[in-house]
């Protein structure tokens, strides 16, 4: 079965019958750099804590978080990933009248709205890569029961939406969810996050991921900034101990990781900035402006029979967007990686193309 998500090797080698060792992934916008070696020497150095439950309010990973955004840690909850978070915001917008969802979007978010039954409109957003990057909310509330959830850098498109355009719907809708996974591949003076706003919005969630900039997506690690009484209402909810003890260790030592942070930000911009120019001479591909670590990529030849191609004859998995139903088969998503792999990529396409 096709995959939904990025990242299923399992599914690509069998595609070409090879393991999944030998296939190069540019499906899962994961950060080609880490994991960080400060996260895998916390993994090491905690292993004997394993005969031991966690620490049930995850303090030492609260504090380091707090620490890293400059608020109180009663504001943050970690989670086994975002994607656990994500659920129990669709738990809290399903309680309201409506939620308004901008699309294209990240297919786990009617996976966490459906699952409380909730009432979704989508809001379609403009793709058109030379319109100014700005957030245009069509459908605004009629009345003030209605939630709005949104990405920053948006999933597929990797545009970036300015803290200012985001703060008026605050005031707008009764709960606003704003997912921030890829924010983090923005160096500070470039990031447009709402964390500093926070404390003054009892209605806002924010969403961050904690693995796929530092590589970590096995390990299943996220968390979820709000007001304190939201926040023990999603623990009262959820299952104890969702967080190991080394997901936990391997956290504080990554939010730490300034060396880490600053080579990842000097890889990304030029890095992706060639391989934009090299996706932009091939004929039949228009890839969009990004400010995340992928790329979409308008492609006249259908997306689903390029990802086969690709596959066999380079053993090379791209992310089609036939989960995005607005894009379909026109469209595909890659990741930023190393110089020596996006080379290879651009080959491979050359020749296919």
């Amino acid at each position: 079965m096709r995959p939904l998500h990025g990242g299923n090797l399992a599914w690509a080698a069998a595609q070409v019958g090879c393991p999944p060792s030998l296939i190069l992934d540019f499906s899962a916008s994961i950060n080609p750099l880490g994991p960080p070696p400060s996260a895998l020497a916390a993994i090491e150095a905690n292993l004997g804590a394993l005969a031991a439950y966690p620490n049930p309010d995850y303090y030492p990973l609260r504090a380091a978080l707090s620490q890293a955004h400059q608020i109180p840690p009663d504001w943050i909850l970690p989670g086994n990933g975002s994607a656990e978070l994500l659920t129990w915001a669709g738990r809290e917008l399903s309680q309201l009248e409506v939620t308004l969802l901008v699309t294209p979007a990240f297919g786990d978010y009617l996976r966490a709205l459906r699952t409380f039954n909730t009432c979704v409109l989508e809001c379609p957003l403009n793709l058109e890569p030379n319109r100014e990057e700005s957030l245009v909310i069509d459908k605004k509330p009629r009345i003030k029961n209605q939630g709005l959830l949104i990405n920053n850098p948006h999933n597929p498109s990797g545009r970036i939406f300015r803290r200012e355009e985001i703060i008026p719907y605050l005031d707008q809708f009764a709960l606003v969810v704003v997912d921030e996974a890829f924010m983090d591949f923005l160096p500070p003076s470039r990031q447009q996050s709402l964390i500093p706003v926070i404390q003054s919005y009892e209605n806002l969630v924010i969403l961050r991921s904690l693995t796929k900039f530092y590589s970590l997506p096995g390990l299943r690690l996220g968390y979820a900034i709000s007001h304190p009484d939201r926040l023990r209402r999603w623990q009262m909810w959820r299952d104890p101990w969702p967080v190991n003890i080394l997901a936990a260790a391997c956290g504080i030592a990554a939010v730490q990781d300034t060396n880490f942070q600053q080579l990842s930000w000097n890889w990304l911009e030029p890095t992706r900035k060639r391989l934009f120019e090299q996706l932009a001479l091939l004929p039949g591909l228009q890839p969009y402006p990004s400010a995340a670590n992928f790329l979409l990529v308008q492609s006249e030849p259908a997306s689903s029979k390029l990802q086969l191609e690709l596959l066999k004859h380079s053993k090379i998995l791209i992310r089609d967007c036939l989960s995005f139903p607005e894009l379909g088969d026109r469209y595909f998503r890659v990741a930023v990686r190393t110089q020596a792999d996006n080379q290879r990529l651009w080959e491979a396409l050359a020749e296919i193309l």
